[in-house]
């Protein structure tokens, strides 16, 4: 039994060299895949960009052609100005806002100027000078979303907070979970911005808004009337507990108590001033934050920044036809040839 016993550090060796030899394959595969996948992307880059140095005489001649050909046709078309206008809306006016801003658009497509000069209550010559509107999320800091999370936490059942966290709050916002919007109007002259103010105002003001508007300065005048009713009841026990101490206080005897004996004189009577002042106080800012609350959203908007008196010139890719034109050009080259190789491919394939 003895003669046995050196054995088993050898099986032992073998173990781990089976061990270290496997972990050493499962390595040299991930190498190796690592290897073909970088391979494999650079046969793609390779493979895409051929057809563009075989015809690179070809490709640079029609990118000057379609490069001077765009900027004629850019110092040619007639120039799009544009501004801006932030607004905050109240009263749930955000959503005919929304609303508006595709019919506005529908209006300009459809070349129906008299209801636009009706709305925006201009001339038709200066209506016929629209481009388009936008509406897109107005700037928002980090505490801004902060405070907007913790608002709609407190509004939803807490068994439902868990389930989305602030990250997802973020992720899943659309455009009308702001309460900022930017308004972006354009138009080929660059002096009308201003005029269309009057407007977007006839939009905040609508059935909806006014109802709302309503309903909130009804429920605002029954808290304030509760609350007021609080403060006079508050300032009659007030009133009362004085009269009570300035009674006593003409009485110089001592009180004297012997527990379950009857007093020698009688107790004075216990009030509760200061847990009155407490709970006026209480009332009183509840009372000073309804009236800033209804103070601040007393109109259906507020206008952050008005439009521009004189619009910007916009100067973007899309209307950058000399950038514009070469790089379409560039991007259909690209499909051409893949087309051309796939047909040529699927043709050939046995």
């Amino acid at each position: 039994m003895s003669e046995k016993l050196p054995q088993q550090p050898q099986n032992e060796e073998v173990d781990l060299g089976q061990l270290f030899n496997a972990i050493g394959n499962l390595f040299q595969r991930l190498f190796n895949f690592i290897a073909k996948l970088f391979k494999g992307l650079f046969s793609i880059i390779i493979y895409a960009i051929k057809p563009l140095v075989l015809y690179f005489k070809f490709v640079v001649i029609a990118l000057i052609v379609t490069a001077v050909l765009g900027y004629i046709y850019e110092k040619t078309k007639e120039p799009i100005y544009y501004s801006n206008m932030v607004v905050k809306p109240h009263f749930g006016s955000k959503y005919q806002l929304f609303n508006n801003i595709t019919y506005f658009n529908a209006l300009i497509g459809s070349n129906n100027y008299v209801e636009l000069s009706n709305i925006f209550e201009i001339d038709t010559t200066e209506v016929k000078e629209l481009v388009g509107f936008e509406l897109e999320a107005g700037p928002e800091t980090q505490n801004d979303l902060f405070i907007e999370y913790d608002e709609y936490v407190k509004s939803i059942d807490t068994s439902l907070v868990d389930e989305l966290s602030y990250v997802d709050y973020v992720k899943n916002r659309d455009l009308l979970s702001g309460n900022l919007f930017a308004i972006k109007a354009r138009a080929f002259k660059n002096d009308i911005f201003s005029h269309l103010q009057e407007g977007f105002r006839k939009t905040f003001e609508n059935d909806f808004s006014k109802h709302q508007k309503k309903v909130r300065d009804t429920t605002a005048y029954i808290d304030r009337l509760s609350l007021t009713m609080e403060l006079s009841r508050l300032d009659s026990i007030q009133k009362t507990y004085l009269e009570v101490i300035k009674n006593e206080s003409k009485n110089p005897k001592l009180s004297f108590d012997l527990g379950s004996v009857m007093p020698l004189q009688e107790e004075k009577t216990a009030t509760k001033e200061y847990d009155l002042f407490l709970k006026e106080q209480e009332i009183r800012r509840t009372l000073n934050y309804l009236n800033q609350k209804v103070a601040e959203e007393n109109t259906y908007f507020d206008v952050l920044t008005t439009f521009d008196k004189i619009g910007k010139k916009d100067n973007s890719i899309t209307r950058r036809y000399s950038l514009f034109f070469p790089i379409l050009t560039l991007i259909l080259f690209f499909i051409v040839s893949f087309a051309y190789k796939a047909f040529h491919y699927i043709k050939n394939y046995e």
